[in-house]
């Protein structure tokens, strides 16, 4: 996906260190830095290397999870790339240009204008409307009161709210609340769109709708998303590549069917073990080629092959893989079946 798409934001060698001199340890003229070895110098001398050697790249468009345990470090990356946390070494490029090296000025702006954030707690303005809070970034820009309430209501609407801008947000539940958060962070229009665990405080049925959504918004606005998260199953469902982090580290990065098929090791196991192949992998991961094949019905290349399973019982023997800016391809039932077969096996071991 990088190599078809321009970068949005490239992270290199990106560390995050908290104590009393962090640094001393990364004036590293005339040496490389070892990252282990570094970082295990780090704890020994009463430091906490939160961010260890971090480097990935994000395309224009992704969905870029990052995923790891609590303690991980993912919150304080996301942090760093947005230099709401300063890193201790490292580059973070945005279309090309070294936010590290931004003034404080040009960096309130880049987040007024080109950056949007929604976080776990919603920090909705409880003494504001649902119209006021939406409207309250572009209140910050200076914008006109008509432009600002046209472009709220615009992006309430896109949420599914029609008819709560004059709720506070204590009449609203938090399913409700988030996508209030979530309208707001888009009001500006962002290219580039930080979730730190947005859904994680919500019950598991409103969580999921709230999945179902904001892949609804990304389809319709294909904005460049890196999203934070703990949970390996809302990873997989919503990345189109993931972040594996452990004590800091980011230990694996691929799309989801390269991680559940080939775990970097025992660890990146563990939290695949229990996810279904049959929910991970999509469809376009088995397209190839139709060369003359007989289709029965077209489908989207992120249909997962638990939907298939339904239509192959019916009759259908293949189908058409459609997918944006790109050639129709085909995925036969046998394919789909296989994979039926290798799910079992291993949740059998």
């Amino acid at each position: 996906m990088t190599q078809e798409r321009p970068i949005k934001i490239a992270c290199r060698n990106v560390w995050k260190a908290y104590g009393r001199r962090p640094a001393f340890y990364f004036d590293s003229r005339g040496y490389k830095i070892d990252p282990d070895a570094l970082a295990d110098r780090l704890r020994a001398e009463g430091h906490l290397p939160a961010v260890v050697d971090a480097s990935f790249e994000v395309a224009t468009g992704e969905i870029f999870v990052i995923m790891g345990l609590s303690g991980s470090g993912k919150s304080t990356l996301v942090r760093c790339l947005s230099r709401l946390v300063e890193p201790s070494a490292g580059e973070i490029l945005l279309d090309g240009r070294n936010l590290l090296k931004a003034s404080p000025k040009e960096l309130i702006e880049l987040r007024r204008h080109d950056m949007g954030m929604v976080f776990q707690n919603f920090g909705l303005l409880p003494h504001l409307t649902v119209l006021e809070n939406v409207a309250f970034p572009l209140k910050i820009q200076r914008k006109g009161q008509k432009e600002r309430e046209e472009r709220a209501r615009e992006m309430i609407a896109l949420v599914g709210l029609d008819g709560r801008e004059k709720s506070f947000p204590n009449q609203l539940s938090g399913g409700q609340q988030q996508r209030v958060g979530i309208a707001r962070s888009l009001a500006v229009g962002p290219a580039l769109w930080f979730l730190d665990e947005p859904f994680s405080a919500l019950d598991p049925l409103i969580r999921r709708q709230m999945q179902d959504e904001f892949l609804r918004l990304q389809k319709l606005l294909k904005k460049t998303i890196i999203f934070i998260t703990h949970d390996i199953a809302e990873a997989f469902r919503l990345a189109d590549r993931l972040a594996i982090m452990r004590a800091g580290k980011i230990v694996q990065i691929g799309r989801p069917v390269d991680i559940v098929l080939s775990p970097a090791d025992d660890y990146v196991g563990q939290f695949t073990e229990d996810m279904p192949l049959l929910r991970v992998i999509k469809a376009g991961d088995l397209a190839t080629a139709i060369n003359g094949t007989t289709v029965d019905h077209d489908i989207e290349a992120g249909a997962s092959i638990e939907e298939l399973i339904p239509r192959i019982a019916g009759g259908a023997k293949a189908f058409g893989v459609v997918q944006a800016d790109a050639p129709r391809r085909m995925i036969a039932a046998a394919d789909v079946l296989e994979v039926l077969e290798r799910d079992s096996r291993r949740q059998r071991s």
